[in-house]
């Protein structure tokens, strides 16, 4: 089921495929609970949702989830609007390699894929890893749509695919890397190297990293 990031609260919420569908190129801003007048505190639901916290607190705050893999995350706010993207490249526990960067007109959906974009990258060639995402429409557009959409010559039954120079880059790219194999993992739910992913992210915003 796709996945996207509240733009009110930041957390994550789901939408089934077949009403994905019905609006093509379509990005929904809110959750329900925002939509219904939620009031976006840090505690939505029972997972936490984005800080905005530099890298060095993030480090210091949060010690769980894998701790090997290519963690990237990627997000525009508003959105559509200015946005960053970032990838670490993480081998027991410490920093090998890292890159970030900014766009000033995007979604986060553009952003999320650039994160997977320049993840592969990090890991040398031959060199098996784990990529992870918290975007799960990213994960399953990657892992589940993507080949079938390349088979039938880049066309799909619900209209045009979004983003698709972004989805056609990071789908050759998977299939180059055989060893790199791509995981979707939850958003905001304590995993250090995500939420450093998501500081990465966010650098743009910020004076310091």
């Amino acid at each position: 089921m796709p996945e996207f990031r509240c733009q009110k609260c930041g957390a994550s919420f789901a939408l089934p495929e077949h009403v994905i569908q019905r609006y093509p190129g379509w990005t929904p801003r809110e959750c329900r609970a925002c939509r219904n007048g939620g009031n976006g505190s840090k505690q939505h639901g029972q997972r936490r949702v984005e800080e905005d916290l530099p890298v060095a607190q993030v480090l210091e705050r949060y010690h769980g989830g894998p701790q090997d893999g290519v963690f990237t995350d990627g997000s525009a706010h508003p959105n559509p609007g200015q946005g960053g993207w970032g990838a670490v490249y993480v081998v027991g526990g410490e920093v090998v390699d890292q890159a970030y960067g900014s766009e000033p007109d995007t979604t986060n959906n553009r952003m999320e894929l650039t994160a997977l974009l320049r993840g592969f990258d990090l890991v040398p060639v031959g060199t098996p890893a784990t990529v992870y995402s918290d975007s799960n429409l990213c994960v399953r557009t990657i892992n589940e749509w993507a080949p079938k959409w390349a088979a039938n010559g880049w066309r799909r039954k619900g209209g045009p695919i979004a983003n698709l120079d972004l989805v056609q880059a990071v789908h050759r790219k998977a299939q180059q890397r055989p060893e790199l194999r791509l995981r979707w993992i939850r958003a905001h739910d304590g995993s250090r190297w995500n939420e450093y992913a998501d500081a990465l992210s966010t650098a743009y915003r910020r004076r310091v990293l």
